[in-house]
């Protein structure tokens, strides 16, 4: 070789294609041929056939603790390498706590989570807890309705108070109805007319007494404009002990007597304490009728009367 020129056998100047241009031919450079290499004439082969490198102990040592002494093979698709190990399975690995997949709502797109079936269930109850609500106070509504428009319960019509109905005296229609006082009345056997006793109600305070004997009656003719079932009210007042009388209509005995009874619970005998008012059916024609109340044989009659009046009982 001469200065500045080493040839082309160097690693360097080994043009696998010089045979192609022709400074290379001129140099002699061969295309490849056989198993032989190619180039310029005593150019470096460095090809080797695959598997022919060959590698030194130690470092082939080192690799293998590194990588596993066996080297991975891919299995098929969708299956697990037989030599794959989890990290969580090497020794002094800390265990890894599962994790659950994400619900994907069973229609597809992993990740997604499905409808609040507990918030749904939440307002459902809510819905129906509001309509029994509202069916209970509608059903409430009604009956307070009904109360109303039939004008109040049996037990009002049938329990007296202390005190006359401001609409005693009136009828359906606006017509007034008729009402007495003692004085008024026409008695019989020995009943009279005091006004000794406070708490009347009939003018100047007067009342039939003496009506505690049996064959006492009080008489009261009255006009009524339409036949129909009324009630007869009477206002009296007795010792806090229960009293009755016989009522007549039209000279015919009611079924039932005339009670007088203590709804007030007194348990004062002081007469004066003790007014109140009671009332019995009694069916009138229209025009003249005539209602008697008397102390018949059986009847406690130990009562004051102030008072009588006619009540629709519609």
């Amino acid at each position: 070789m001469t200065s500045g020129n080493n040839g082309a056998s160097t690693p360097e100047d080994d043009d696998p294609f010089g045979y192609l241009y022709a400074d290379g031919q001129a140099n002699g450079a061969q295309p490849p041929s056989g198993g032989g290499g190619y180039g310029y004439p005593g150019s470096v082969n460095r090809n080797r056939a695959v598997g022919q490198r060959q590698y030194s102990q130690p470092a082939q040592a080192q690799q293998t603790a590194a990588y596993g002494q066996v080297p991975q093979q891919q299995g098929a698709y969708g299956q697990p390498s037989a030599h794959y190990a989890a990290p969580e399975t090497f020794p002094g690995a800390a265990p890894t706590a599962p994790q659950q997949p994400a619900y994907s709502g069973g229609g597809g797109g992993g990740g997604r989570r499905g409808p609040n079936t507990k918030g749904l269930l939440i307002g459902a109850i809510a819905v129906v807890a509001a309509v029994v609500i509202g069916i209970g106070v509608a059903i409430m509504g009604g009956d307070s309705s009904d109360d109303k428009a039939g004008g109040g319960s049996a037990s009002q019509s049938t329990s007296p108070s202390s005190q006359p109905s401001q609409s005693a005296s009136t009828s359906a229609a606006g017509t007034e109805l008729p009402k007495t006082d003692a004085k008024d009345l026409q008695l019989g056997g020995g009943a009279t007319t005091a006004s000794d006793v406070k708490g009347a109600k009939a003018d100047g305070g007067t009342y039939v007494t003496g009506f505690n004997n049996v064959g006492a009656s009080i008489t009261w003719t009255v006009d009524i404009q339409k036949a129909d079932s009324y009630h007869l009210y009477v206002h009296y007042s007795i010792p806090a002990v229960d009293a009755d009388a016989t009522l007549t209509v039209n000279g015919k005995s009611n079924q039932q007597p005339l009670g007088m009874k203590n709804f007030i619970k007194s348990s004062d005998t002081d007469l004066a304490k003790n007014w109140q008012s009671t009332w019995a059916p009694v069916k009138l024609k229209k025009g003249t009728n005539t209602l008697t109340i008397s102390c018949g044989q059986g009847n406690q009659c130990n009562a004051l009367i102030d008072q009588l009046w006619v009540q629709s009982a519609q």
